[in-house]
């Protein structure tokens, strides 16, 4: 018998794609808020406790490769040359009630005080990183200066698997850029921290008063403008090469500023301070107010 012919079997195949992994922190912002909390946390520890650690909230680009880390709290832990404790109780008890306060930030990471990574910073970091999960955890260092031959500064950390079969506690940690920034409705209380800490023994009252305030604010501005014109006479000159951006930079800020009628800048700074003064007045009226309260309350 004679067999003819042919027969093809078509396969259909579908291409499945690889899950798509998250991509490593680039960059981490770290505001003054989270910053302040660790350094309270840090003044506040026992002499026993070489360092402290805790808990660092924020939020992430879309991506995941920006991360600001916007405030933090403390984490219970002790430890020492054996071993490593940590409350993870303690821990999720204070994100629950954080969440409740600040629903849009979520566990960005951990930090610590100094500048040693150990066997028990790897262990500590894969429990953020479960925490935080599918996100990477980033750990912050922040050296305080207290230790003998080190600079106080802040340090941003991921970390990687090493081996085969990865341990826990064998990771290597990778740098990862970190800069300090703060919003410009901050930077009047940043000023008033940096003069008290500038002056601890001075007689004069810390904070200073309003009009103070105001007075070294009018100041700054006027060295600013006497450095603009410093250096847009330096172009003119021929001196150094201008900037491009800059100079758009200053005309619209002087387009801005010259709108408006003649005497307008008066009476713009005449409404603030006069404002400013209001303010005062009542937060000193409240303060009374709050005396005389508390006296009352103690007569009663």
């Amino acid at each position: 018998m004679a067999l003819g012919g042919s027969s093809a079997v078509h396969v259909q195949t579908s291409t499945v794609s690889a899950p798509t992994l998250p991509r490593q922190p680039s960059n981490v912002t770290v505001h003054p808020a989270a910053l302040f909390s660790i350094l309270d946390h840090y003044l506040r520890r026992s002499d026993e406790q070489p360092r402290v650690i805790g808990t660092l909230l924020g939020t992430r680009s879309p991506d995941g490769t920006v991360v600001h880390v916007r405030s933090s709290f403390a984490v219970l832990h002790s430890e020492t040359d054996e071993q490593v404790a940590v409350d993870m109780e303690y821990h999720r008890t204070m994100y629950e009630l954080h969440t409740r306060v600040t629903p849009k930030e979520t566990i960005v990471g951990w930090y610590s005080t100094g500048s040693n990574l150990n066997t028990y910073s790897a262990l500590i970091q894969n429990f953020y990183s479960q925490e935080t999960a599918p996100q990477q955890a980033i750990h912050v260092a922040l050296n305080t200066g207290a230790e003998e031959d080190t600079e106080a500064g802040v340090h941003a950390f991921v970390s990687s698997p090493v081996g085969v079969f990865p341990k826990p506690e064998n990771c290597i940690f990778t740098p990862v850029p970190v800069r300090l920034k703060f919003d410009e409705a901050e930077r009047s209380g940043l000023d008033l921290l940096s003069q008290t800490s500038t002056s601890p023994n001075s007689t004069s009252p810390q904070p200073v008063t309003t009009l103070a305030n105001l007075d070294a604010a009018l100041t700054s501005v006027s060295q600013m403008i006497d450095r603009v014109l410093v250096y847009v006479r330096r172009v003119l000159a021929g001196e150094i090469p201008g900037d491009k951006a800059l100079g758009r930079y200053l005309m619209d800020t002087l387009a801005i500023s010259a709108v408006g009628e003649k005497g307008s800048e008066d009476k713009a700074f005449n409404a603030a301070l006069q404002d400013t003064l209001m303010i005062s007045y009542l937060a000193n009226l409240l303060r009374s107010q709050a005396e005389v309260s508390s006296r009352l309350a103690l007569v009663a």
